[in-house]
């Protein structure tokens, strides 16, 4: 099966709208635009596919309702300025899927959010609960309270993280451009649009050194970088041309359009070799022959009933080995649900005892299968 086919059975997919597809090139919301692409969303869940929304806009939005004819400098004015879109594109899309009777959350995020461990494991837990509830996320930076410098392009990599953490099928990129072109089309003719990308290439980012619109804040560069990361985590990224009619049903029905970004490995080894290799281990948990074995031949989560003790202080979230008791051979590593602390109450219990002994429980698992690299 060709990897433009693998698309038509997705199951999750996660769309990336940008400030240049939301807008005329004046600032103005293009209601036209938007209004189709949310019936198109609309549809594509109505099929059972679960949606992601991660929405730019909200700064480009404030501007034009306060009149600006492009983004002010200071960061005070663009934290008032997306204040004051956020709601107004919220209530936009609230508006227009529920005509199709479809519920809309709004979820705003840092980098902080994803860069460190535990907010990480706590957003895609958020995420997960909210789209298996039915609901369309429809997320953004938080850029109102955001301390660092509003950096434009992060919607890009923000959709890439997201799509990564909530172990999507497919991340769609819409933007005013056909895909990725060997050279800039606006100043060369003949420049070729790559239907397939497998390695993104030092020239390829090179020839992607363009700016966006003066409301948007991207780039093809900062595109490319988002393909980076979803190559990485095994996740297909299509970008794609949000003037083209039904573009999203083209994509996710296989059709060739656009430019596919194609991951090296398949979506579950790219996740475990995150874990396995791009973590150092904060700690380890031992444990007993049985839970040893339920992991290595049966692909089971560890239950805190197989855990015998615990070295090391670590924070939930956290990577850390799992080692067998009786020679403390390492066999897995994963992302615990618990700290160290708790997991030295809970070891050996049954996970039924877990809320008695901690006064609540989030989590059945010390270290869910999905997110436990286990050695061959």
């Amino acid at each position: 099966m060709s990897s433009r086919e693998n698309l038509r059975r997705c199951q999750r997919v996660v769309v990336k709208i940008g400030t240049s597809t939301l807008t005329y090139s004046n600032g103005q919301l293009n209601l036209q635009r938007i209004e189709r692409l949310v019936r198109e969303l609309a549809d594509l869940h109505n099929r059972d596919i679960e949606v992601l929304l991660v929405s730019s806009g909200a700064i480009g939005v404030g501007a034009s309702r306060m009149g600006y004819k492009k983004i002010p400098r200071t960061m005070p004015e663009k934290q008032a300025l997306a204040a004051i879109g956020q709601g107004a594109l919220v209530q936009l899309y609230e508006k227009l899927f529920s005509e199709y009777n479809k519920t809309v959350a709004q979820v705003l995020l840092t980098r902080g959010d994803l860069d460190e461990r535990l907010r990480y494991l706590n957003a895609a837990n958020a995420l997960l609960a909210i789209v298996g509830l039915g609901v369309i996320p429809i997320i953004n930076e938080n850029d109102t309270v955001v301390v660092e410098e509003i950096k434009f392009g992060d919607n890009d990599t923000l959709s890439a993280l997201v799509a990564g953490i909530v172990d999507a099928d497919l991340l769609i990129i819409l933007s005013d451009v056909d895909g990725l072109y060997d050279s800039d089309p606006r100043a060369n003719r003949d420049a070729c649009l790559q239907k397939e990308v497998r390695e993104i290439t030092t020239e390829m980012e090179d020839n992607s050194k363009n700016r966006g619109s003066s409301f948007s804040s991207g780039g093809m560069l900062t595109k490319l970088r988002a393909a980076r990361i979803c190559m990485a985590a095994g996740v297909p990224m299509v970008i794609g041309n949000s003037d083209d009619d039904n573009i999203i049903r083209r994509i996710v029905g296989g059709e060739e359009i656009g430019t596919l970004f194609i991951p090296r490995e398949e979506k579950l080894q790219a996740r475990k070799k995150w874990i396995a290799f791009g973590t150092v281990a904060q700690g380890s948990v031992l444990v007993d022959a049985g839970a040893e074995a339920a992991l290595l031949k049966k692909g089971k989560s560890l239950l805190p009933s197989g855990v015998v003790a615990v070295e090391g202080d670590f924070e939930r979230g956290t990577v850390v080995a799992v080692a067998a008791a009786g020679d403390r051979r390492e066999i897995a590593r994963g992302m615990v649900n618990y700290s160290s602390d708790e997991i030295r109450q809970i070891a050996g219990k049954k996970s039924s005892e877990i809320e008695r002994i901690l006064q609540g429980k989030d989590y059945d698992e010390v270290i869910h299968r999905n997110n436990l690299w286990v050695e061959h």
